[in-house]
């Protein structure tokens, strides 16, 4: 293997960590969505779907605006992330980077003004669950440009599919287990990690996956960076 192929390769390799990361990030923003924003997620549009079918009957005071809001949001995030990857090949490059460093700024706006405004009005909680709705589809559909097997960053569903499939009790194929089982951890430990913020700060959740963001895009514009130079 040439070294510039090598490089490559070691870019490549990069991409599943980076993922991993942005996994535990939407598992900290769905916990902040779900406690802090009356029973919405904001990442796992499954989940908004179902409370969605769930509300529009009655069951339990179910909030039916509160996922529509979310569901928009991240279907326009989703269809932006796919306007400007469009007729790119798959793989980091500069709008890649340019799209999660949007995200980025968007958790880090949100984050600040829900660390200084006092009070939290409905209106106010809608337009940051329209808003969050909007960063997760933005940061979905950029993941799904960057195809890491097995790591959506936004759900976990097919990912226990394919683990328990190619499990020991399934076909025994035994592929991409470990990496399976890490984003099934991280957005665990990431709901985990948002809901024990959430006592001290409704903010903090999403200030700490705005600062993951970042580090998600510094270090992969680097190494995309690194890899074009060889």
């Amino acid at each position: 293997m040439s070294t510039a192929s090598q490089r490559l390769h070691t870019a490549g390799r990069v991409h599943v960590p980076l993922m991993l990361a942005l996994t535990f990030s939407t598992g900290v923003v769905d916990a902040v969505g779900y406690l802090g924003l009356d029973r919405v997620f904001t990442g796992n549009m499954t989940g908004n779907v179902v409370i969605l079918g769930m509300a529009l009957v009655g069951a339990d005071d179910l909030p039916i605006l509160g996922p529509v809001i979310a569901l928009v949001g991240f279907v326009l995030g989703a269809a932006l992330g796919g306007f400007v990857l469009r007729h790119r090949e798959s793989g980091w490059s500069r709008r890649t980077s340019g799209l999660l460093a949007v995200v980025a700024v968007v958790l880090t706006a949100l984050a600040v003004t829900l660390l200084v405004v006092p009070s939290f009005p409905e209106p106010l909680a809608l337009s940051v669950t329209g808003v969050l709705g909007a960063a997760m589809g933005l940061q979905a559909a950029t993941a799904r440009h960057l195809a890491v097997a097995d790591v959506t960053t936004v759900v976990v569903t097919s990912t226990l599919t394919g683990l328990a499939a190619d499990s020991v009790l399934g076909n025994r194929s035994g592929t991409r287990q470990w990496r399976r089982l890490g984003a099934v951890g991280l957005i665990l430990l990431g709901a985990a990690a948002g809901a024990a913020l959430l006592r001290w700060e409704l903010g903090a959740g999403v200030a700490l996956s705005a600062v993951i963001t970042v580090v998600v895009v510094v270090v992969g514009h680097v190494a995309m960076r690194r890899a074009s130079a060889a």
